[in-house]
């Protein structure tokens, strides 16, 4: 083998080793927005994947708002107050013990929650389509004896206690809907899907 037919071996090892280099950065380059094409764009996240939210900085008695579906969707830390004024309502309400309403079945129940503590709630009344405001300060006077604080409808008057369940006397028919929901960890939530959920 003489010298020069060694050098052309080097060559063609070092330009089949380039070349096959360039191919698989090229690649890299084809693939990424390939693969990225298969993921769920922002349009179709918010026409209905699930959304997750942490829920360690809602404080007890406040609340946060979570866009999901593009309906605002309501996260309430309820005191143990506010848990120990829910059976006194019942009498006062349309459908307390929400067989009528738009829940899932583990929600079903007088927290209408799957931790109690924790409310999740659409927040769009259920006469007209408006959004309530969460008013847990109105004094009982005000909205007569039954109120103990909850969610105030500005369109007609709806009245929802802190469970979303509605008042007897106001024209909404149902109690907020509850969506469908888990918790991954103490603080984080996810809304639209609840898979694991007894």
């Amino acid at each position: 083998m003489t010298t020069d037919s060694v050098d052309d071996d080097k060559r063609r090892f070092i330009a089949t080793a380039a070349t096959t280099a360039v191919g698989v950065v090229g690649a890299g380059f084809v693939a990424v927005p390939f693969i990225k094409s298969m993921q769920p764009s922002e349009k179709a996240k918010a026409a209905g994947a699930p959304v997750e939210t942490d829920i360690s900085d809602v404080e007890p008695g406040k609340y946060k708002v979570v866009e999901w579906r593009g309906k605002p969707v309501w996260v309430l830390r309820r005191t143990k107050a506010m848990l120990a004024s829910l059976s006194s309502n019942d009498a006062s309400l349309r459908d307390p013990e929400s067989k009528e309403s738009d829940q899932p079945s583990y929600a079903q129940n007088e927290y209408r929650s799957i931790k109690p503590e924790y409310l999740v709630v659409i927040g769009i009344c259920t006469h007209l389509g408006c959004s309530p405001t969460y008013r847990p300060d109105i004094a009982p006077e005000d909205l007569g004896p039954d109120w103990k604080g909850g969610y105030l409808c500005p369109c007609h008057g709806g009245r929802y206690d802190l469970a979303g369940r509605v008042f007897k006397d106001v024209p909404p028919p149902k109690n907020l809907p509850i969506p469908p929901h888990r918790y991954l960890s103490d603080t984080r939530l996810l809304i639209g899907a609840d898979e694991g959920v007894a």
